[in-house]
């Protein structure tokens, strides 16, 4: 799959259905720790989730990752079950202590050898495979010494990425070094909801920082690998930021966590800076001497592409004040009916715990409140706009830049009924509606090269267990079972026709 030659021409706006472009790349995603299983097989050492994952209360029901969906057994099935979809391309992670134990030394050879496996599988199937190199499985070894508040981490990385690239660069099109470093530093370092659940926002800004610097190291390292023709990518799990009014406070609010969220990250990677904001916001939690000549050069190596994730909008406002404070407000929702709206600000990102404090750094005097809207089963408002914001704000901040939705799905309450059939019609109506702003964006001019369904199997959910489902291949997690739910076979539609159903 390569994404900077692809012809953007679509059909007259009169013409109907929808219709995506031609060589648009249709795809699913999934996580090795959210499916692989065999934790403790042919080499693998554990990471900082089988760790995190048996800390009591940790996650809901004290589920592991232990088993999953069994993909690490069953992936030839899975394989086929994307070939009967129509996947033209499958984004998938590599578990870096399956492939180097303990994040240090030689390649594991025979977790290399599952890779390989896997591959093979995909490219007979006729399914690009699209490699992830960091879905949050760090070796529990390297989090010993520091994990990613300690330099070091970033070059361990930099070595994992030349062996991955090494065995399967050949095969192998399109690569990326990171998912979502928000949430591996803000919600592992920050509030403590993921792993490594630590809780201190000093070592999130650090863990930032040295997550980037991994990511630049990584695109060196894959460059000295991998053919000319490969593509080196960086998703990110960028925010639709909205104040919840026009009131400067409510403004000023949204700057900050658009610095935090979003320019925290695109400034360093496309511009070689920090914003100048941020920094500042952010200096009584940390001075960023961590930060050393030279970084920002490595962060800010050319990349192929961005991905994108997405789920939902995050709407923030100033603490409430008295009203004769409050001039100027308008805007979305205005102030009304904010006050017994919950504020959990991991719930504004795709943070994946309810509990502890912000993962915000230097978030003081900001409410978080949710888009209004329907909600999926895990309380996010349903918000496609958002998806277009996101979409058209990179098409005029990053010019030239392809961008690939890597991630975007809802969980429901699904479940099998008697005829052993799986009905998930909100599903549908949220990938309809989110498919139609991302044809909507490319007609305004978005370079969106491919969209990446979240998720293909119902997997574990991070600090939810299994008691989340975001898959459109239902799993019965005693059987092992897969079906297809009723999203599968719409969503195969969408692939085969190139455009969506009226």
């Amino acid at each position: 799959m390569t994404v900077d030659t692809l012809p953007m021409t679509t059909d007259s706006p009169a013409a109907a259905p929808a219709r995506f472009p031609t060589g648009f790349v249709w795809g699913a995603a999934t996580a090795a720790y959210q499916i692989e299983g065999a934790a403790d097989q042919d080499g693998r050492t554990p990471s900082i989730w089988d760790t995190f994952a048996r800390r009591p209360g940790a996650v809901r029901n004290g589920d592991t990752g232990d088993i999953a969906a069994d993909h690490y057994h069953r992936y030839r099935d899975d394989v086929a079950l994307m070939s009967e979809l129509g996947l033209r391309a499958y984004r998938f992670s590599l578990a870096w202590p399956r492939v180097q134990p303990g994040g240090r030394g030689p390649a594991n050879e025979a977790g290399l050898d599952f890779y390989d496996r896997l591959v093979d599988e995909l490219l007979a199937a006729g399914i690009d495979p699209v490699a992830t190199l960091y879905h949050w499985d760090l070796p529990q070894e390297l989090e010993d010494t520091g994990g990613w508040t300690d330099r070091d981490t970033a070059y361990r990385f930099a070595e994992y990425a030349h062996l991955a690239a090494r065995r399967l660069g050949d095969r192998i099109p399109t690569w990326t070094t990171l998912n979502e470093p928000w949430c591996s530093a803000f919600l592992g370092y920050g509030n403590g909801v993921h792993a490594p659940g630590r809780t201190d926002h000093a070592a999130a800004l650090t863990a930032h920082h040295h997550l980037l610097l991994a990511h630049g190291l990584g695109t060196a390292a894959l460059r000295a690998e991998l053919p000319d023709t490969a593509q080196v990518s960086l998703t990110l799990n960028l925010a639709a930021v909205r104040p919840l009014s026009t009131d400067p406070a409510d403004l000023d609010a949204a700057r900050r966590i658009d610095g935090l969220a979003n320019r925290i990250f695109l400034d360093p990677v496309f511009r070689g800076s920090y914003p100048e904001d941020v920094l500042a916001d952010t200096a009584h939690v940390t001075d960023w001497s961590f930060v050393r000549d030279g970084d920002l050069a490595e962060i800010s190596r050319p990349i192929d592409s961005l991905g994108i994730n997405y789920y939902t909008p995050t709407v923030v406002a100033a603490e409430e004040q008295p009203a004769a404070d409050r001039s100027g407000s308008g805007g979305s929702g205005g102030d009304g009916g904010s006050g017994a709206v919950g504020t959990e600000p991991a719930d504004a990102q795709r943070g994946d715990g309810h509990q502890g404090g912000s993962p915000w750094p230097a978030d003081q005097g900001i409410r978080f409140l949710p888009a209004p809207g329907t909600r999926t089963a895990m309380g996010w408002p349903v918000d496609a706009d958002g998806l277009y914001e996101l979409l058209t704000r990179l098409r005029d901040d990053l010019p030239g830049v392809p961008l690939l939705v890597t991630e975007n799905g809802a969980a429901y309450e699904d479940y099998t009924d008697p005829s052993g059939a799986v009905h998930d019609p909100e599903r549908i109506d949220y990938l309809h509606t989110h498919l139609a702003a991302v044809h909507r964006a490319i007609a305004d001019g978005a370079p969106v090269r491919g969209y990446f369904l979240w998720s293909l199997l119902d997997n574990y959910e991070w600090a939810y267990g299994y008691s989340k489902r975001f898959g459109i291949v239902h799993v019965d997690f005693a059987s092992q079972r897969r079906t297809p739910k009723d999203s599968a076979h719409w969503y195969a539609r969408v692939i085969r026709d190139g455009a969506l159903p009226q």
